[in-house]
């Protein structure tokens, strides 16, 4: 059995306290042998370990740091000057005088710099790796993340990883390092860990869990490594307790990584908990954990046993309570009411994070009280007079502007202006946000923008360029880039941002194929030349690629409504690589492919008749039932939006229809018509003859919503349709006789029926005026139910072309009856 020697833990704690009371004085003032030359040239003279360890037990007593030191570099020379088959380590590390050489260490840790530390411990590391992860964690106790002692242990693991074996130990050092290291070095790391992972126990839960913590530390979502360590968690729930399944699902949300076995392990064994928690601490842990994946009956006694015990609990509990509020989407007035009231109490004493926390959460939870917003405005202000870190100021700043009146004064705008040289671009992407939801509400409420929010869009510009150019590889770009999300940049910002991408694409590989197509769906923005790159980079490197990630890939071809040359291959490649994982796929993500895919015309039978079928439908059913209403109600959306494309455009799969009933209840929540929506109904009725001959908001078979339909006879003469019209505002009527008939089967001859459709900025690629995809396949099932469709762009109905009323009324004719005024 290996003899683990023990003296790190006590020397660390020693070592970091003392030099937390005097970092000089100690190693200026000890006093030393006059010179101990002659102690090493002997100790240099050694020929074997044996003679090293006489010599040890000759003189501990008189040994300095110094030949401690020296001690232990003549132990490891002398093991690489032996071949393979002659060393020895195991007969080192287990003779006696090595414990006593430890001792020595411990002894004389105080006079040692810390390259001579460092250096102690790497040599003792070769002869056990557990001694380097323990006093890795000792710093990590400390919070000493980011010290040089922490940096040089990351060199150290970097330079032996190649002969490292102990993934149980490797994987604390993984954690303790990963604020430190290289993207590059993040890779050499989960690749390592992915070819030990199997030489594990099956119930190492720690070791996978500290797997998954080094993921989301580096933001990684690696789902070969998921998977593993998620079958291990799965393989042993008797083990896991409250706080594990806690952690493990906090992890999973961060990286989001979905699992819908371990969610409902999760669920089943937490609910059985709840009658055993009493005690607040452990169920406002319960309740944060198991609140948002609960069904109907188990959130309600959460509620009211929590009602019970809200008196009692901490600040931090109540900040807890309150993000599994958002979670769950709770309304409940009294919980809301008992919980913001602990928040008040104890608003004084939360960081500026906390503070965002509680103010993103307050909208969500439709909680308003002007005393507490003008406290939380005065906190968040008086922090930001003090606060010199950009993260912490750009954290501060979005509360502010998250706030009913988000007005910065001069010291705000000024503490912005102080750190923007300092910021990476999450940071100013965030100040950019921040600042145009301030101009939106000035412009809204007081009718006016200063010169002072412009600039300061002016700088925060200037310095995101400046950054951006002199990015020098697309790895460090990434590492600025992956916190942000794409639809907040600025226009000018995000624009020098694809410029930037496109100047790296040939560094695009399978291995961040899809985070950068993640990105760019989040952008709206249309760049060929990136969409080609990571369609090739598919093709090519297909089987380096993870099944799971394929929807993320195909998505921003989806969202933009862009086939890449090699449509065919691209799309066939890719539904090639997930078809043996139909059956095991998340159902989630299994609804969103065949609905991305068909946005994009393309629809793999196999793929499609693996989710139209009774058992995929109820294991759908199943995990519905643990999500949000919001993400619920979106996916039974995109799985009717699929069925609705499959029926009409690929009819001879004899998939049947039946979202009847959803489209029905979905289609009661539909509002009216906005402004320009009204401005065009009116003049439609002047150019159509009369309010009678157009309808608005109309309904058409499998519920497609038209902004407004006319019918034109053979001669191109507008039909009245009778007394039954929908008026301004009001809600869509429903289908004709049947929701499934063509349109024109119910026209007189060689008439037609003429769909106008007004689209809106967010119809287009942010770019340039290219249609998005959701827009274009409701166009193609426009056309294939009769109607020929007429799309009015804002873009164009805003031009200087169309600004007078005679104008429009001259496009709307040309457009619908082929009319040019002379």
């Amino acid at each position: 059995m290996k003899k683990t020697p023990v003296f790190l833990d006590s020397l660390v704690t020693d070592m970091l306290r003392l030099r937390a009371i005097c970092p000089f004085s100690w190693r200026v003032f000890q006093f030393r042998p006059l010179s101990c030359e002659p102690l090493i040239i002997q100790m240099n003279k050694c020929t074997d370990e044996e003679q090293i360890f006489d010599f040890i037990e000759r003189n501990k007593a008189i040994l300095s740091e110094t030949q401690v030191g020296c001690a232990f570099d003549m132990l490891w020379k002398l093991q690489k000057q032996k071949t393979s088959l002659l060393k020895n380590v195991e007969d080192v590390r287990d003779h006696p005088q090595f414990l006593t050489l430890h001792n020595l260490a411990t002894n004389k840790f105080k006079l040692m710099n810390d390259d001579t530390l460092v250096n102690v411990l790497h040599i003792t590391q070769r002869f056990d790796i557990k001694l380097l992860s323990e006093f890795s964690s000792c710093l990590a106790d400390q919070r000493l993340y980011f010290s040089p002692l922490m940096g040089k242990i990351a060199d150290i693991v970097h330079r032996n990883l190649e002969t490292t074996q102990d993934l149980s130990s490797l994987s604390v050092l993984m954690v303790n390092i990963s604020s430190l290291i290289s993207r590059h070095f993040q890779q050499q790391l989960v690749n390592k860990t992915e070819l030990l992972f199997d030489t594990i126990d099956s119930s190492e839960v720690n070791v996978a869990t500290r797997i998954t913590r080094f993921l989301r530390n580096i933001k990684y979502c690696y789902q070969p490594l998921l998977e593993k360590c998620n079958n291990v968690f799965l393989s042993n729930v008797d083990q896991l307790d409250l706080d594990s399944i806690s952690k493990i699902l906090s992890l999973y949300k961060f990286l989001q990584f979905n699992s819908f076995e371990f969610i409902m392990m999760a669920k089943k064994k937490l609910t059985e908990m709840i009658p055993l928690c009493n005690h607040p601490a452990s169920f406002v842990k319960l309740f944060v954990t198991l609140g948002p994946i609960a069904g109907p009956e188990e959130k309600k006694q959460l509620k009211s046993t929590l009602l019970l015990m809200s008196e009692d609990l901490t600040g931090e509990q109540a900040l807890a309570v309150l993000r599994a509020m958002e979670d769950m989407e709770s309304r409940n007035s009294h919980l809301i009411k008992r919980v913001t009231s602990v928040l008040h109490k104890h608003l004084d004493s939360y960081k500026p994070l906390e503070l965002l926390k509680i103010t993103q959460a307050l909208p969500f939870l439709h909680f308003q009280r002007k005393e507490f917003s003008a406290k939380l405005r005065e906190l968040l202000l008086s922090y930001l007079k003090i606060s010199f870190i950009p993260t912490e100021v750009s954290i501060l700043v979005c509360a502010i502007s998250l706030l009913p009146s988000p007005h910065l004064d001069e010291v705000g705008i000024s503490r912005i202006e102080a750190v923007l040289p300092q910021c990476n671009l999450n940071n100013l992407s965030s100040f950019a946000t921040s600042v145009l939801r301030w101009i939106q509400y000035d412009h809204m409420y007081l009718d006016s923008i200063t010169g002072k929010q412009l600039k300061l869009l002016q700088k925060l510009d200037h310095y995101g360029r400046q950054r951006l150019q002199h990015s020098n590889s697309l790895d460090l770009l990434w590492e600025e880039l992956k916190s942000v999300r794409g639809i907040t940049f600025p226009e000018s910002l995000l624009e020098e941002t694809i410029a930037t991408l496109q100047h790296f694409v040939d560094e695009i590989n399978y291995i961040n194929v899809v985070e950068i197509a993640s990105f760019i769906s989040n952008t709206d923005y249309l760049s060929t030349l990136l969409l080609d790159r990571i369609a090739s980079v598919t093709i090519q490197q297909i089987e380096k690629i993870h099944p799971f990630t394929i929807l993320a890939i195909i998505l921003p071809f989806s969202t933009l409504n862009y086939d890449p040359p090699q449509r065919d291959e691209f799309f066939g490649t890719c539904v090639q690589h997930l078809n043996s994982y139909l059956g095991i796929l998340d159902p989630l993500m299994l609804v969103c492919l065949g609905f991305s895919l068909a946005t994009l015309q393309y629809f793999p039978e196999d793929l499609l008749k693996s989710i139209f079928n009774i058992k995929f439908l109820s294991r759908l059913d199943s995990q519905l039932e643990i999500l949000s209403s919001s993400l619920s109600a979106r996916v039974q959306f995109h799985l009717m939006e699929l069925n609705r494309s499959i029926c009409l455009e690929c009819p001879e799969f004899q998939i049947p229809w039946f979202h009847d009933r959803f489209c029905q209840q979905y289609n009661k929540g539909i509002g009216g018509m906005n402004g320009a929506q009204q401005q065009i109904y009116k003049m439609l009725a002047e150019v159509l003859g009369g309010i009678n001959c157009v309808k608005a908001s109309v309904l058409t078979p499998y519920y497609h919503t038209v902004d407004f339909e006319c019918i034109l006879d053979k001669r191109k003469k507008p039909l009245p349709y009778g007394s039954h019209n929908t008026a301004l505002g009001q809600l869509p009527e429903m289908p004709w006789e049947s929701n499934t008939e063509t349109v024109g089967s119910r026209l007189p001859p060689g008439a037609e029926r003429i769909a106008l459709e007004f689209l809106d900025s967010k119809s287009f690629c942010r770019n340039i005026p290219h249609m998005k995809g959701k827009f274009a396949m409701k166009k193609r099932h426009l056309e294939i139910l009769g109607y020929r469709v007429i799309q009015i762009s804002q873009f164009e109905w805003n031009s200087m072309a169309l600004s007078t009323k005679d104008a429009r009324m001259d496009y709307l004719r040309e457009r619908i009856f082929g009319e040019v005024k002379s």
